[in-house]
């Protein structure tokens, strides 16, 4: 595993400036040529190590550079298959879906999001205020990526900051981090937000399939029926408790408008954690060019990273020819909108139903970095694409969370104004 977190390497110090005494300058100006010479000697009689070909190469620069993958759906798996039963779930062995030990480990994944996950239920009424267990089968959610991650943890070590995740990575773990996916999961309510984010929440999807109390939803497949044109007033009130709690705002799965809106209001970097690009599949669940135009650092942009997903019913009308190289152009048409600082990988991995040729599980992230070698990719580029660029991310919604802390914002008292349990009750002394 990695020894260097996916940043630009640092620049050396300039000898010129340098203020050492001149004795140590002398022996440095002498020094370095004959070390230089010496190294040039070996090299040319041992080679440079370097691998020649695509794939080796790629898998050589993610040994310095490992993926971060921003949506992986392993506590759903271990709900879905194994009841929760850790015991019965040997992550040490080959896995019935996408990732195991041995594949993260051949594939050079260095941090993933696990994505908290529980479904929307249709039956919970229009105002979305009939009682459900969401709230509840999401702490098990939580409760089970803990214990994985206690159970594993020669592997995998819980990362909650930017800074957490590359000391695991220097420490030859894999740094987990938990992505919440839809705001259906907050049960109506702000203070469960940070309750949430106390457990170690730090993305949350603003929706999943359905319209919830703060937005509405893209749907899946085809739109769904907008509740509120996209932010409802409780989510206009969401999107800068997120900010100041530090929870990045994640737009997949969000309506357009959702989207928009949200960009409008955000003063944080925003994420999209598994999403595709709309134009090579008019899905309602897929991004505009619209909503890829807002993401950058320019004026009038919010600076964030999207995701690639690698679901080939989500990447193409066509899923059968979704292979390593279509999710290339996935990648490289983005970038062609948004640039290579606002790229990332965003499998879906453990919550999709088939994986592109190519890229069946996570052992396979190599094959698509030696794909874009082929088209020119650098070492620098694609250590932004695996991970540098969703750190620089997180790092600023940390900053966006101190600043306003700094700033003096309170936790915001604000409540969904359907909800009458909270209404005062006259007390009789």
């Amino acid at each position: 595993m990695s020894s260097q977190p996916l940043l630009p390497q640092q620049s050396h110090p300039n000898p010129r400036t340098s203020t050492g005494t001149p004795r140590k300058l002398i022996l440095t100006t002498i020094l370095v040529p004959i070390l230089l010479i010496a190294g040039i000697i070996f090299v040319g009689i041992k080679g440079d190590g370097v691998p020649k070909d695509d794939l080796g190469l790629a898998r050589y620069y993610l040994k310095s550079s490992p993926v971060i993958d921003g949506h992986i759906d392993l506590p759903e798996f271990a709900r879905a298959f194994y009841g929760n039963n850790i015991s019965a779930f040997d992550l040490n062995k080959p896995s019935k879906g996408h990732v195991d030990i041995p594949r993260i480990r051949e594939g050079s994944l260095g941090a993933f999001f696990w994505s908290i996950f529980v479904e929307c239920r249709e039956d919970n009424g229009k105002d979305f205020l009939h009682p459900t267990f969401q709230v509840r089968d999401t702490l098990e959610q939580i409760d089970v990526s803990n214990r994985l991650i206690e159970k594993y943890s020669d592997t995998f070590a819980f990362a909650g900051t930017a800074d957490e995740v590359e000391v695991a990575i220097k420490q030859g773990k894999v740094a987990s981090l938990y992505g919440l996916e839809g705001g259906h999961m907050l049960g109506n309510s702000l203070a469960v937000l940070r309750t949430y984010h106390q457990l170690g929440v730090r993305y949350m999807t603003l929706t999943h399939s359905c319209n919830n109390a703060f937005a509405d939803s893209a749907g899946i497949f085809e739109p769904v029926e907008e509740r509120w044109g996209g932010l409802s007033p409780l989510g206009r009130a969401l999107i800068p408790e997120m900010n100041r709690v530090g929870i990045l705002v994640d737009l997949s799965h969000v309506s357009d408008k959702t989207a928009l809106q949200a960009l409008s209001i955000t003063r944080a970097p925003v994420m999209l954690s598994h999403s595709a690009a709309r134009h090579f599949n008019n899905m309602s669940r897929n991004v505009p060019d619209e909503i890829l135009a807002k993401i950058g650092r320019g004026k009038h942009q919010v600076d964030g990273v999207i995701m690639v997903n690698f679901f080939p019913v989500f990447a193409s009308a066509k899923p059968d020819e979704v292979d390593v190289a279509y999710i290339a152009d996935e990648v490289e048409y983005i970038v062609s909108k948004t640039g290579k600082h606002h790229v990332g990988v965003g499998s879906d991995y453990d919550g999709i139903e088939s994986t592109p040729k190519g890229l069946e599980d996570v052992s396979k992230y190599p094959y698509l970095f030696a794909e874009l070698i082929r088209r020119g990719w650098t070492q620098h580029e694609l250590s932004l694409l695996a991970g540098g660029n969703f750190l620089r991310v997180m790092r600023g919604m940390e900053e966006t969370s101190r600043r306003l802390r700094k700033d003096g914002w309170e936790p915001s008292g604000v409540i969904y104004d359907k909800r009458r349990d909270l209404d005062p009750v006259e007390w009789e002394l």
